[in-house]
């Protein structure tokens, strides 16, 4: 008996050692985890598709959140849409969305936050013990001025304690419903080949003349725009010219014509003494002898 008492004390200490272990082991925590995906579609007829991904998520147990839809240039209609759905459902809904049209882009992120959620936890937990043990000394003043503190220090420390609550509803949230950003946009249209042209007929011509006297008719309009101007300018100096200048010039005097000079003629013939007479006056002078002899 008495050697098994030792051997019982033992096992007694052996069991409590291992009941010890397992009080002190920490808790098995849950991981929690924030999922977000976005997904580029390129589908056929983006309302069409933009209300089956309503419908899938809702049946789902999810809901929409943000939506824009826009147009480019083209006229081909542009939806992105916020999409929250249980993470229970979150990798059915995602493979659905990716098989609606043509798969442009994925992105899928996973964030842990377990230590976010345990701090946050922790934390509150004690400051709703502040907040209590603050509320047991304020039904235990007396004085006036204690109270007052009190109810200061109360306030600040239920602020902090709401602020805790706050993160750690959004923290619940994020964690149970994952985010799916879904961008859909319209196939672009073929636009059909065009077909080889014969050779241009009369209409043809007739098209392509008339095109050209426009354009010829529009650049020419450009150049008398462009000139018209300067022109304008060109045509007042000529005509201040004519009007105002020209008749201020002194006059030159007028060379003496033909007929003006006539009268001077003398006078110029006598300064210059006579004219030279014709030699043929002495071949005459036999002839009047003779005449006189007969």
């Amino acid at each position: 008996a008495k050697e098994a008492a030792p051997g019982s004390a033992g096992s007694g200490t052996g069991s409590g050692a291992r009941s010890g272990s397992r009080a002190t082991a920490p808790p098995k925590l849950t991981a929690s985890i924030i999922r977000t995906a976005s997904l580029t579609v390129q589908v056929k007829d983006v309302p069409k598709a933009l209300e089956e991904a309503r419908t899938r998520t809702e049946n789902a147990g999810g809901y929409v959140g943000n939506e824009t839809t826009t147009r480019d240039a083209e006229g081909r209609e542009r939806t992105r849409v916020v999409l929250r759905v249980p993470v229970e459902k979150y990798d059915e809904v995602l493979a659905e969305l990716e098989g609606a049209g043509k798969l442009l882009d994925r992105s899928a992120k996973a964030e842990d936050v377990t230590d976010q959620v345990v701090d946050v936890e922790s934390r509150i937990t004690s400051q709703r013990a502040s907040v209590a043990r603050i509320r047991e000394l304020m039904d235990r003043a007396t004085k006036l001025s204690d109270v007052v503190t009190l109810e200061g220090e109360l306030s600040s420390r239920q602020a902090d304690l709401e602020a805790l609550l706050a993160r750690q509803a959004s923290l619940k949230d994020r964690t149970s419903m994952a985010t799916i950003t879904l961008s859909l946009s319209e196939t672009p249209v073929k636009k059909p080949e065009k077909k080889e042209e014969g050779d241009p007929g009369f209409l043809d011509a007739l098209a392509g003349g008339w095109n050209a006297f426009v354009t010829m008719l529009r650049w020419l309009a450009v150049v008398l725009g462009a000139v018209l101007p300067f022109a304008a300018v060109a045509a007042v100096i000529v005509l201040l010219w004519l009007r105002v200048v020209r008749p201020r010039l002194p006059r030159r005097p007028r060379p003496a014509s033909a007929s003006a000079s006539a009268p001077g003629s003398g006078s110029a013939a006598s300064a210059l003494g006579p004219l030279p007479v014709a030699r043929s006056a002495p071949e005459s002078a036999p002839a009047r002898e003779s005449g006189e002899e007969d």
